[in-house]
């Protein structure tokens, strides 16, 4: 090979390598097309759930929420917040988690707030613990991730955006990584291994698993730091009864009825 020939594929392979490290690869347009997609879907999801679940409303409720539609017509984004939270308060009274979550996630993005993202994805947690449908626990499992890491973006050092978000993939696990919540709750331990809120939900994965040992490890870490908390308190003895020691049950069932 000539020393023409070795510049010109030295320089190919650059070239090509700066190309694909260094600029974006999908066109604008495309982008924009994507995210339109992506929208659409989520609109169309909700569309869909919303249609079913005010087929099923009593007379009552579904004038309600009429009511409450009717106010965020003709008004701009930041007037639409309160009648929102309206609206949203309203399904999750009426039992659908789903929607409710819907709406707060609406105030999330008009409001911008790592708190309206936190709420937001809070109701959909609650939705994914609580709705036995599959495409509706799916759906609020997406949305739950989504505000969550906006909120975590936004706060990234609030370990509890961190532990509600590894207990949705808990609640509701990926097909092709269902060890994926537990290994976070794993790796948020390691890096904060003094916080009550991590260690009394890594007691709870394994009070279900039947782990009682290491239930016990974990509770009675979170119990020394936060003795009042009566979740904490709660656990532990249902944990003592899954060891047979119904002393320790009973003692700690004691404290947990009599704290408000």
């Amino acid at each position: 090979m000539t020393k023409l020939q070795t510049i010109i594929c030295v320089g190919s392979i650059l070239l090509l390598f700066v190309m694909y490290f260094g600029c974006e690869t999908t066109p604008p347009t495309q982008k924009q097309i994507e995210k339109e997609r992506a929208l659409t879907s989520q609109s169309s999801n909700i569309g869909a759930l919303e249609k079913e679940a005010k087929r099923n409303l009593s007379p009552d409720d579904a004038n309600m929420i009429l009511a409450i539609e009717k106010e965020i017509e003709g008004v701009d984004s930041l007037s639409k917040i309160p009648v929102l939270k309206k609206l949203s308060s309203e399904w999750y009274r009426i039992g659908r988690p789903d929607i409710a979550g819907y709406y707060a996630e609406e105030v999330a993005n008009i409001d911008g707030q790592e708190e309206a993202y936190s709420i937001a994805g809070t109701t959909y947690a609650i939705c994914v613990q609580r709705i036995e449908e599959q495409k509706i626990k799916d759906f609020c499992t997406e949305r739950a991730v989504k505000v969550f890491e906006d909120a975590i973006s936004l706060n990234p050092e609030n370990t509890t955006n961190r532990v509600n978000l590894a207990l949705c993939y808990t609640e509701n696990p990926p097909e092709k990584n269902p060890m994926k919540g537990i290994l976070m709750l794993v790796d948020l331990v390691k890096k904060y291994p003094d916080n009550p809120l991590v260690l009394s939900n890594l007691g709870r994965l394994a009070i279900k698993t039947g782990q009682w040992e290491k239930a016990k490890e974990r509770l009675e870490k979170a119990y020394s730091i936060e003795p009042e908390n009566k979740e904490i308190i709660c656990l532990l003895a249902q944990t003592y009864r899954g060891l047979n020691d119904e002393e320790q049950a009973t003692k700690f069932d004691n404290i947990c009825g009599n704290l408000n």
